[in-house]
């Protein structure tokens, strides 16, 4: 039987796709490890796009979490800083656990915690400080061989806190804009968030049929995106997806610096910013989001636009 290579991390779309760099790390140093991640169901759509992964045991989030399958012969604690979480993999039984140093945990060993390091280099830091390489750069996911919607400039107006949420009338300024030059438009989101969606595209001046929210799960929204010419969006999920496959995007920040969720240092991007930060569980729209005008963001949009073609 295969040993196993647990690594927890319950968390979002956002979150797994930072996380690539560490998997993959993982797998090269594990070659012949069972790599089971602990994640939400949901996120088991998009494993045909993470080889390194094996299996996905179904983690709702951190406090449903639960593990009989045997003592895995490493734990890595790819979900927090702790200690619930290194509490939860300390439960397991492993032989070997990799974690972040916890003032509760005196035994483990692990690099001290820092909270001014972008999402995917804080993984891949821990790994190395464990003795495992792990690439930052290493974000890239090969696109599905499935079309959904091909050549379309993506809106996507929700976020999971309305400290992330632009007004709903500029995500429509940018949408009738993008339409006007000839783009195809659609509005993507989850069930919660189709009024929202369609609010979006009625004042944007789209047809009904543009609005996607709540018709697509994870699978064809990625293969939504990976066909894509583009992709607005607030930080959230989406915007990794865009990341992972090379779309072009115009990301907007609030509350959070680009420096700390934002896509790489790259020509296909523009990560906008107001330079102040802010509660990011705050249920209004953040001070600083709310700074981007629609003008400053269809500046931004079309600039990608004219690039792509």
């Amino acid at each position: 039987m295969r040993a196993t290579a647990l690594v927890l991390r319950a968390l979002g779309l956002g979150d797994l796709l930072t996380a690539v760099p560490a998997l993959r790390g993982l797998r090269r140093h594990f070659p012949e490890h069972r790599l089971v991640l602990a994640a939400p169901r949901a996120l088991e759509q998009l494993l045909p796009l993470l080889p390194e992964v094996d299996a996905l045991h179904r983690t709702p989030g951190l406090r449903e979490f639960s593990w009989s399958d045997g003592a895995p012969e490493v734990a890595v604690n790819l979900h927090g800083s702790g200690p619930e979480s290194v509490s939860a993999l300390c439960g397991t039984g492993p032989r070997r656990l990799l974690t972040h140093r916890h003032p509760a945990f005196p035994g483990l060993a692990g690099p001290e915690w820092r909270s001014d390091l972008h999402e995917v280099q804080r993984w891949c830091r821990l790994l190395e400080h464990h003795g495992i390489a792990a690439d930052p750069t290493d974000l890239r996911l090969a696109p599905p061989s499935e079309e959904f919607a091909p050549g379309a400039v993506v809106v996507h107006p929700g976020a999971s806190h309305g400290a992330r949420c632009w007004p709903v009338e500029r995500f429509a300024a940018v949408a009738r804009r993008s339409a006007d030059t000839g783009n195809p438009v659609v509005v993507t989101g989850s069930a919660d968030e189709r009024v929202l969606a369609q609010r979006v595209a009625e004042l944007g001046g789209l047809p009904p049929d543009a609005v996607l929210a709540g018709t697509t799960g994870l699978w064809q929204l990625a293969c939504l995106v990976a066909g894509a010419k583009l992709v607005v969006c607030g930080d959230t999920g989406i915007a990794h997806l865009a990341t992972a496959f090379r779309t072009p995007s115009v990301v907007l920040f609030g509350p959070v610096s680009p420096a700390l969720w934002g896509p790489p240092d790259d020509d296909r991007h523009v990560a906008l910013w107001h330079g102040r930060n802010g509660d990011t569980f705050a249920a209004e729209p953040d001070a600083g989001l709310l700074a981007l005008s629609a003008g400053r963001v269809i500046e931004a949009v079309e600039g990608l636009l004219v690039g792509t073609g």
